[in-house]
C-alpha cells in the first residue's frame, strides 16, 4: 500500500502569498484523516499538494519515499484520487457513464474493464442506474455523489475528499460516512476537508488542525476535540462537535461522538 509523507513544505501562492508554512504530516496507508480549519487555513492548498496540482516552493512530498517533484501529474494521478469540493469544477461530460469512465480510460483500461470500474462505483454511491443521464439533470447530491463516484474508479491507493458531505442530506452523509470506512478498511487511504465537526469525529481516526498554513494540533478525534485544545481550536477558528461539549459539561471527559457520550452515560450509570 502507498504512504505519503510531507516534509517541511512551504508553499507561497504568485502574489507572496505564505499558504502553507513547514508543514510535516505522515499518511499511512488504511488511514482516515482528517484535515480541518477555517477557510483560508490552508487545507485545500495542503490537499492539492497530494497529487501534484501544486508544487511545494520548499520541503518534500514523498510517495512510498520518492520525491513526488519528479512525477508527473498523470502518473501521480494513478495513487491519488481528488475529488473538487465543487461538482461544477469537477463534471464535463455530458453523461454519467462517462464521466466515471474518464479516470479509469486515461489510466489505460481497456473498455470492459473501465465499464466494470464504473459500474463498481456507481453502485457503492446507489446510482447505478443513472448511466445515461446528463450530470446537469442530476440534483446537487447526485452531482456531489457523481464527483465521488469519478473518484472511486480510479481505485486509486490514496482518495483525498475536499468537502464530501457539502449539499448532501442525512442519508448522503451516512453513505459517505459509510464509502470512507470501507475504502480504510481495504487499506487504502483517505483524507477528508471538512467543516462539519460531527461528521469528522464520526468518520476519521486521525485529525490534523490548520490554521495560518501550519499544522497547530493533531492527534485522534479524542485528543484534538477534548477540552484541553479547545483554546487551540478556538484559536482556528473551530467549535467542538455539540458530544464534546455535552461530556464536558457533564464531566464525562472526552466525548466527540454521540456514541462515545452514551458509552460514558452508561459507564457512569
Amino acid at each position: 500500500m502507498t504512504e505519503l509523507r510531507l516534509e517541511g513544505v512551504t508553499f507561497d501562492y504568485p502574489d507572496g502569498t505564505r499558504a502553507l508554512d513547514g508543514i510535516d504530516l505522515r499518511i499511512e496507508p488504511g488511514a482516515a484523516l482528517a484535515l480541518i480549519g477555517a477557510n483560508g487555513s490552508g487545507k485545500t492548498t495542503l490537499a492539492r499538494h497530494l497529487d501534484g496540482l501544486l508544487r511545494p516552493t520548499s520541503g518534500r512530498v514523498l510517495l512510498d519515499g520518492e520525491d513526488t517533484t519528479k512525477m508527473r501529474v498523470a502518473h501521480l494521478a494513478r495513487s491519488v484520487g481528488l475529488c473538487f469540493q465543487l461538482p461544477d469544477r469537477q463534471i464535463f461530460a455530458s453523461n454519467v457513464r462517462d464521466e466515471v469512465e474518464f479516470g479509469p480510460r486515461h489510466q489505460g483500461f481497456d473498455t470492459e474493464d473501465a465499464f466494470a470500474r464504473t459500474t463498481a462505483a456507481l453502485e457503492r454511491v446507489g446510482m447505478a442506474d443513472q448511466l445515461g443521464t446528463h450530470p446537469d439533470d442530476l440534483g446537487e447530491t447526485r452531482r456531489k455523489l457523481l464527483t465521488i463516484a469519478s473518484v472511486l474508479a480510479m481505485e486509486t491507493p490514496v482518495v483525498v475528499l475536499d468537502e464530501p458531505t457539502t449539499g448532501l442530506d442525512a442519508r448522503g452523509v451516512e453513505l459517505v460516512r459509510n464509502i470512507i470506512g470501507d475504502l480504510t478498511g481495504e487499506g487504502r487511504s483517505v483524507v477528508g476537508i471538512s467543516h462539519d465537526m460531527r461528521f469528522v469525529a464520526q468518520t476519521f481516526d486521525q485529525v490534523a488542525v490548520l490554521d495560518g498554513g501550519q499544522i497547530t494540533l493533531a492527534g485522534t478525534p479524542e485528543g484534538v476535540f477534548a477540552e484541553a485544545s479547545w483554546p487551540a481550536l478556538r484559536a482556528a477558528g473551530l467549535e467542538p462537535p455539540p458530544a464534546s461539549l455535552t461530556g464536558a459539561r457533564l464531566g464525562l471527559g472526552s466525548t466527540p461522538t454521540e456514541e462515545s457520550l452514551v458509552a460514558a452515560l452508561v459507564a457512569r450509570a
